[in-house]
């Protein structure tokens, strides 16, 4: 039997590399291939289940080379002395040495991209907590919207599916957006599996999904 494992690269990036990250973008490449290599064996109704790995899917976008205006220094970066721009390169350059893997780049859409206060900061202002001259380079976050990713991802499990090339399909991913490409690939009798990287998912997708489940404990530790 054989299994395809989808990975959507934003989100991954963000819940697990905060559990998993080591000193270096190749050391954090060979660790997603290390953890998605883990679904190929799963216990089943008590019994050991193995799978052979047809391929990994990887879906990210590449980092902006733009300029990207910061209201906290009042001026404009140039996103390519970022320390994310090389760590993003470096960290996709790795990814396509590795064998059977493939990537799926989107991109960020440079009109959509901004430094935004982070939540609790918000709250903290509204209670009169900090004032404006208080906020530091930790209150913001930079936000940026993918151009083509969900898309990819829904054309290859329909892809995938429709083909008969995989009795099983693990996406990673934390949204739901994902569901109508899953009710496909469940009618061509793919079993579809979702890993959230132990995040809480709606009690209405469970009735999509043939399962749930993570593999390292330590995405218990740091979920919301």
């Amino acid at each position: 039997m054989k299994a395809a494992i989808l990975v959507d690269g934003g989100y991954y990036r963000k819940v697990a590399l905060k559990a998993f990250k080591k000193e270096n973008p190749e050391a954090d490449a060979d660790m997603l291939i290390k953890y998605c290599m883990r679904h190929l064996r799963e216990k089943i109704r008590g019994e050991d289940t193995h799978y052979n790995l047809y391929r990994i899917f990887y879906y990210d976008c590449p980092p902006l080379d733009t300029s990207v205006y910061d209201p906290l220094e009042d001026k404009v970066i140039n996103m390519k002395k970022h320390p994310h721009y090389t760590w993003m390169n470096r960290f996709l350059a790795e990814l396509k040495k590795k064998r059977k893997v493939a990537l799926r780049l989107g991109r960020l859409s440079e009109n959509e991209t901004n430094y935004t206060l982070k939540h609790d900061t918000v709250k903290k202002l509204m209670k009169n907590k900090i004032t404006v001259e208080e906020l530091t380079g930790k209150d913001f976050y930079l936000t940026s919207k993918q151009k083509g990713v969900d898309m990819k991802i829904g054309v290859d499990i329909a892809s995938l599916a429709y083909k008969k090339q995989v009795d099983k399909i693990v996406l990673i991913a934390g949204d739901s957006d994902f569901v109508p490409a899953a009710k496909l690939a469940r009618r061509e009798g793919v079993d579809f599996v979702l890993d959230s990287l132990g995040r809480k998912i709606k009690e209405d997708l469970f009735e999509h999904i043939d399962g749930l489940r993570y593999c390292d404990d330590r995405l218990i530790m740091r979920k919301n």
